[in-house]
């Protein structure tokens, strides 16, 4: 028997540039004649409150049978004939409805998009019918219903709000969460939400028995909004138009860097490495003096940190995190162990202060200061630069010139507001109010292990403690959601994000009741060093490059306090810039090299911030294989696999890293004259490219000449290294660089079968590989980094 439940259908259709009226008015027309149609329940035209030129066409059907006696209908004619040459994309699906909550009175539409794991949409739909019987009575709130992809586990809330100012209200209220906690742990991931104005609403059908839904007597138009022009069109105060200048252009300094936290200070030390002159400004009058921000440093940050020569400092100064401890409801669920021997470094526990210092250090041995109390107040950019007005702590004014901006100004981003960005997918507007403080904590847990408390009553996270290890004897950070107490202070408005100093710090009671709650029975805190309320909105910029501006760390996405995400991310960001900005300087980088950062990051930050989401809301564990997720977590497993600057030739490979992967180490090569053994990471980590061609026994003289040729055209840009297997029998007076293999370490490392070579990029990432080794596809490759001329 077939299906009666009610469908839905949903059209995403952009207009073509100057027709949206058209496109309205020809749909009013059609959609008269449609609402007649047997079978008919509604018609319903919205329209993106960010792009006037999309729109969503909305059917709701008595089932299927009546959608699909529509479908060659003359009415289904009629509009497919009155759209046709007015729109310019367009995209369909068909839903069930699910459930429907009653509501008066539509203004605005908001969609919310979310895929569950297989298996839990029973338990998806549960939730979802308590937080609809929460959402009851909520200001602004009209109603909302639930739909399904039929065969998936993808579901859509259609929820309509009164106004934006009433749906706003709602998702700055901390309260809020309350009501919708049962789904956290599913808006977590493949989260995506738009908001809509409903353009048009003729008048509703009778609706069929069992589905309710808002009487209408006559059609409900809320009323138009203002045109407004696409986000990439927005308005942007400090862009300037395109305008004449002289052919030499006169700059004060390459690349002005705003902020100076984490990121700042990487990307002003890659190119000050590189003999980029920059300056790198930060409004903050002092250097930061308390554990106040992000913990712990990653395994591939460390790594990073070794390339640029502050690894033993950041070891000095920090702890050894050795694992991480987890229970739920007062139970040990997990115990997971850090010290892997094959990876090249553990977890390192250093407050974010001791790293800026580390970094401010080092970025001065390179002959730059961070110049303290300097605030960007605006810029402007034309197509031969940037322009910003700076203002110092004395009141002083200054412009400079500059070829490049990057924005690495922390989650208040100056930036990043005046280039209208805006923060699309993740949580981004779901804010949680946090607690902080570092204290010492008397109990007997495993030492070294960041220790997670999760309290979970019927499905639900009621309460959450995360403690991790700072230097010092049972001293602790410890992160958990504000008790009922500073929430009432604090109040339902609208907190930014960020450290709220404006607000009294937690106490060390209102720490101790969290743990009473949580922690082991008998723990107990003292010595209250530091305390914050915290909150950060976790999200996304819709793009991280605007013309020769750039936006990195905070400033482009945003995270929970879960692990030291946000600092490591942002540190990885600056480092995949650097040396592009580097190669622009110089006028060394290829037309398209600058797009790449935004192509390789973007998708890598949304992926960490969702996990980093996740987290906080977890019990973490959610894969099988522990040492998969730990590597995960410590971004040794982050790929650019499917950039637009990685690539491959040939297929004589038996595994090996594949173009985007980061290039492993190894340990044992051999080169004439050195009395020990050569890391791989001693030739790359220089601030170039470079390419290891490798050659056994089956290795022609050819080829070895084809080396020669290749590092003589690529001389200045790219660093040629021969490794050659045991067998292997490189010509006398080679005019490349050998290395020798003995073990076969390097030939089971990268996968190679016979002669092969690999290019590996100044942020250790394979760039390109090829096997047999292609000059042409390697020529290729090469054109599109460097402005090499008749290379390619």
């Amino acid at each position: 028997m077939p299906d009666e439940s009610p469908v839905r259908t949903i059209l995403r259709m952009r207009a073509r540039e100057g027709c949206a009226d058209a496109f309205e008015a020809a749909w009013r027309t059609a959609a008269d004649e449609i609402s007649r149609t047997p079978g008919s329940l509604r018609q319903e035209l919205i329209r993106d409150a960010e792009d006037p030129r999309t729109f969503l066409i909305i059917s709701d059907w008595r089932d299927q049978r009546a959608l699909d006696a529509f479908g060659p209908s003359a009415a289904r004619e009629q509009l497919t004939a009155a759209l046709r040459d007015l729109r310019e994309s367009g995209e369909k699906n068909t839903y069930e409805v699910l459930q429907t909550v009653v509501g008066q009175g539509p203004r605005i539409r908001v969609m919310v998009t979310v895929t569950v794991p297989p298996g839990e949409e029973a338990a998806y739909e549960r939730a979802y019918l308590k937080v609809a019987e929460r959402m009851r009575g909520t200001p602004g709130h009209v109603r909302e219903e639930l739909l399904r992809e039929p065969g998936t586990g993808t579901y859509h809330i259609l929820a309509e709000w009164l106004d934006e100012t009433s749906f706003n209200a709602w998702t700055d209220d901390q309260a809020h969460l309350d009501q919708t906690a049962p789904l956290i742990q599913y808006i977590c991931d493949n989260f995506q939400r738009a908001t809509y104005h409903i353009v048009a609403r003729p008048e509703e059908s009778p609706q069929p028995a069992g589905v309710v839904v808002t009487p209408a007597a006559k059609p409900a138009v809320a009323p138009k909004p203002a045109a407004q022009p696409k986000p990439a069109e927005r308005p942007r105060p400090n862009s300037a138009p395109v305008v004449e200048r002289s052919a030499v252009d006169s700059y004060g300094t390459d690349v002005l860097v705003v902020g100076a936290g984490p990121a700042g200070l990487t990307a002003a030390i890659e190119l000050a490495r590189r003999g980029v002159s920059c300056r790198l400004v930060e409004k903050r009058p002092d250097a930061a003096g308390t554990a106040d921000k992000a913990i712990g440093v990653q395994c591939r940050t460390m790594e990073i940190w070794e390339t640029i020569g502050v690894a033993r400092e950041a070891m000095d100064a920090g702890i050894w995190l050795h694992g991480q401890t987890v229970f739920v409801n007062g139970r040990q669920t997990h115990q997971v162990d850090w010290d892997l021997p094959d990876l090249p470094y553990a977890h390192v526990g250093l407050p974010q202060y001791e790293t800026e210092a580390i970094l401010t250090k080092c970025l001065a041995g390179h002959g730059v200061r961070v110049e303290r109390g300097v605030e960007l107040e605006s810029f402007a950019q034309d197509a031969d630069g940037v322009t910003a007005q700076l203002r110092h702590a004395d009141g002083r004014a200054e412009t400079v010139r500059t070829q490049y901006l990057v924005g690495c100004d922390g989650a208040h981003s100056t930036v990043r507001q005046a280039l209208g960005l805006t923060f699309e997918g993740g949580m981004g507007m779901f804010p949680q109010l946090f607690m902080l403080g570092d204290v010492d904590l008397d109990w007997s847990m495993p030492e070294g292990h960041l220790l997670r408390f999760i309290q979970v009553e019927d499905d639900e996270m009621k309460g959450m403690l995360v403690c991790v290890p700072l230097k010092g004897r049972n001293r602790y950070r410890v992160a958990t959601l504000a008790p009922p107490r500073l929430q009432a202070e604090i109040g339902s408005g609208a907190i930014p994000p960020g450290f709220s100093a404006e607000y009294d710090p937690p106490s060390l009671p209102d720490i101790q009741a969290v743990l009473d709650q949580l922690a082991p029975e008998g723990t107990t805190a003292s010595n209250l060093r530091w305390a914050s309320i915290f909150r950060i909105k976790h999200g996304i910029v819709d793009r991280y490059r605007d013309g020769r501006v750039f936006v990195a760390g905070d400033a482009a996405h945003l995270h929970p306090p879960a692990g030291g995400q946000g600092m490591n991310t942002g540190i990885h960001d600056a480092w995949n810039l650097g040396w592009k900005l580097a190669l622009a300087v110089r006028g060394d980088a290829a037309p398209a090299l600058l797009d790449s950062y935004e192509a390789e990051r973007r998708p890598a930050g949304k992926a960490i911030v969702d996990r980093a989401v996740k987290i906080a809301f977890t019990d973490e564990m959610d894969m099988d294989d522990e040492r998969e997720q730990f590597l995960l977590e410590m971004q040794m497993t982050l790929s650019y696999a499917g950039s637009p600057l990685v690539g491959a030739d040939g297929d004589n490979f038996d595994g090996g890293p594949q173009p985007g992967d980061r290039a492993p180490d190894v340990r044992d090569l051999r080169r004439f004259g050195v009395g020990h053994a050569v890391r791989l990471f001693e030739l790359t980590r220089g601030t170039g490219h470079t390419l290891l061609a490798y050659a056994d026994g089956t290795t022609p003289a050819e080829e070895y000449a084809g080396f020669e040729k290749l590092a003589e055209k690529v001389r200045g840009f790219v660093d040629v290294y021969v490794v050659a297997s045991h067998d292997a029998g490189p010509p006398a007076g080679l005019e490349v660089p050998v290395l020798r293999d003995p073990s076969g370490a390097f030939r089971a490392a990268y996968g190679l079968r016979g002669t092969g070579a690999y290019l590996i990029r100044p942020d250790g990432h394979v760039g390109f590989r090829t096997a047999p080794v292609s000059a042409a596809a390697l020529d290729a490759h090469l054109a599109g980094i460097f402005a090499l001329g008749g290379t390619a």
